[in-house]
């Protein structure tokens, strides 16, 4: 009889297919722009991997990438929140194949969690290429703010990780889903959903071992609908995202079976001081226009 596990990692497998047909054939009609995009070439494949080897340790590629790629120009702001999505799909489903070995939680609340947010990544893009970019630095802004909050409330046990439950019901299986459906929008203006979705599911009480698919089968399926439509509107780094999806895949793996524990305790704080610089200059981009 086949399992819910096997069931999660066929549909794991099936989503990443159908983006992989829309990037690939996507590549081919556009490669002759391809590497003339502003991403340094030697540069990024050291990137991708640090920045994925990171993320298998949970130090977010969101808040990384949103920090790094503005500096050094490698992606326009409109861009970015097509890039930050897109460039995560085929490292974030490694992850996802690598750690989701069991799943303690409730079929009912994995599914309805995994929609909410799927639903949420469908729509958003629509809208997200058609906002101003002045518009998508405030949410750019907010979403360092953010992730610099959640790995400083990580760091001080801000977000309760002691909960025995393995199932919702009720208003907590009603606001999670609504909640997750939110989260799934805001990966397409740049705002990770890793760490929401994580503080969330904590906050109603579940054991960290039923979270963790909920964290994971979110990300992974909605971060690919929403890339399949950043694909479709042609607003995405094709660049950085070629690189991401075969060097950062590397740094996945590395992590995974090479690199068994890393002291992330100062990379974090570090990681918070950036984050905070970068929306701190962002912010004061934002102020250069109105005063000239």
């Amino acid at each position: 009889m086949i399992s819910l596990i096997q069931i999660l990692l066929v549909l794991i497998v099936l989503i990443n297919l159908g983006f992989l047909f829309y990037f690939i054939r996507d590549l081919a009609h556009y490669w002759g722009d391809v590497m003339s995009e502003p991403a340094t070439t030697w540069a990024l494949p050291f990137s991708s991997f640090i920045i994925f080897l990171l993320s298998t340790f949970g130090i977010s590629d969101f808040a990384i990438s949103t920090a790094l790629y503005p500096k050094v120009h490698w992606t326009s702001i409109k861009k970015l929140p097509g890039t930050l999505n897109t460039q995560c799909v085929v490292p974030v489903a490694a992850m996802a194949l690598s750690y989701i070995t069991a799943i303690t939680v409730d079929i009912k609340t994995l599914a309805i969690c995994i929609i909410a947010a799927v639903i949420g990544a469908y729509i958003g893009p629509r809208f997200v290429v058609k906002l101003p970019v002045a518009i998508i630095k405030k949410f750019i802004t907010a979403g360092l703010i953010i992730a610099a909050l959640m790995i400083l409330a990580g760091k001080l046990n801000w977000i309760p990780s002691n909960g025995t439950a393995t199932s919702l019901s009720g208003w907590k299986l009603i606001l999670t889903a609504v909640l997750l459906f939110i989260y799934g929008a805001l990966n397409n203006i740049g705002i990770g959903s890793y760490a929401l979705t994580m503080a969330t599911v904590y906050a109603m009480g579940l054991n960290p071992s039923a979270a963790f698919p909920i964290m994971m089968g979110a990300a992974t399926f909605s971060v690919s609908t929403s890339s399949i439509q950043f694909i479709k509107l042609q607003d995405y780094s094709r660049k950085i995202t070629l690189f991401t999806s075969t060097f950062g895949v590397l740094g996945v793996l590395v992590a995974v079976f090479f690199v068994k524990s890393l002291d992330t305790a100062m990379l974090q704080w570090l990681v918070i001081i950036v984050l905070v610089y970068s929306a701190v200059s962002m912010i004061w981009s934002m102020r250069k226009p109105s005063e000239a």
